[in-house]
């Protein structure tokens, strides 16, 4: 019995040895190989420059065009010029708005709102481009249903410009913990606006981020209002940061279930890199997202 105490004991003490060795030592197979990158192009992928914002516009431009993306959100006119050079798209243009906060919930902004968008929405179309972004504004005591009526007011006298040029207005959903007060905060909201507007040229920009805070139940959301979403955006929760599985979201469930829905848009990445290598952080979340 004592001999077979003993051997057990030597059996325990070395396979937990050669355990901790599988589990620490990269030699033994541990340490993952970097993907291959390589598209299948089902997907019109998209990054936010804001993200990316220590590379120089130019020098990022240079990276999309090594990684075979041919898209970029979030670019005002003056650096369209150099979109083209690079022949990449604005899948997001902007621009035109006023900011976050002083929307098209308030009347007291519409004059300027729609000198901007009046003024800008030509040059989207002149330049080849499709979607310009604008916000709701924040509530600031305002009911919800006194926002929405405002909102449709205002954007109803720019929309017959959007449409004679082709150009889609899309209005960002946020959630309240990064963006307090802001009224379009909700997909019910934001499709309720839709639905009073009434035209394929308004669209909601549905950030999925935002939204996982907001109200959870994204692929629900994305089945069931996928009609009155123009554009999604990516990033990980909690934090902003890679969709990897760091985070509680997945991915590729998600990419799959806009994909079916036909969605021919662009998914953009929007999420703050935490890795020492920002461009391989990048790629993988490009990969996360291809189907």
């Amino acid at each position: 019995m004592e001999t077979f105490i003993m051997k057990r004991r030597n059996f325990i003490t070395t396979a937990t040895v050669a355990g901790a060795g599988v589990i620490t030592n990269p030699v033994m197979g541990n340490s993952s190989k970097p993907k291959e990158f390589k598209l299948k192009h089902n997907i019109n992928h998209s990054v936010c420059q804001w993200c990316f914002n220590e590379y120089p516009l130019e020098d990022f431009l240079k990276i999309l065009n090594q990684l075979g993306i041919k898209a970029i959100d979030l670019i005002g006119p003056k650096d369209w010029p150099l979109l083209k050079k690079y022949d990449i798209e604005c899948s997001m243009c902007n621009g035109a708005e006023i900011s976050l906060t002083e929307g098209w919930n308030n009347p007291k902004y519409h004059e300027t709102l729609i000198k901007n968008y009046t003024d800008i929405i030509p040059k989207v179309a002149e330049a080849g481009f499709t979607n310009l972004i604008c916000f709701s504004g924040n509530r600031n005591g305002m009911n919800d249903y006194v926002g929405l009526q405002n909102c449709v007011d205002g954007l109803r006298q720019i929309i017959p410009l959007a449409e004679k040029h082709g150009v889609v207005l899309q209005m960002e959903l946020f959630n309240q913990v990064n963006h307090p007060d802001y009224m379009c905060d909700s997909s019910i909201w934001g499709v309720e606006l839709c639905k009073h507007l009434g035209s394929e040229n308004f669209k909601l920009l549905f950030d999925i981020y935002h939204m996982q805070i907001q109200e959870g139940d994204i692929i629900r959301s994305i089945q069931n209002y996928h009609p009155y979403f123009g554009h999604y955006h990516t990033a990980g929760v909690p934090g902003r940061h890679e969709i990897d599985e760091s985070q509680e979201l997945y991915y590729p469930a998600i990419i799959k279930a806009i994909h079916e829905t036909g969605f021919k848009g662009h998914i953009a990445q929007e999420f703050i890199a935490t890795w020492d290598d920002k461009i391989e952080a990048l790629k993988d979340a490009f990969l996360r997202c291809d189907v």
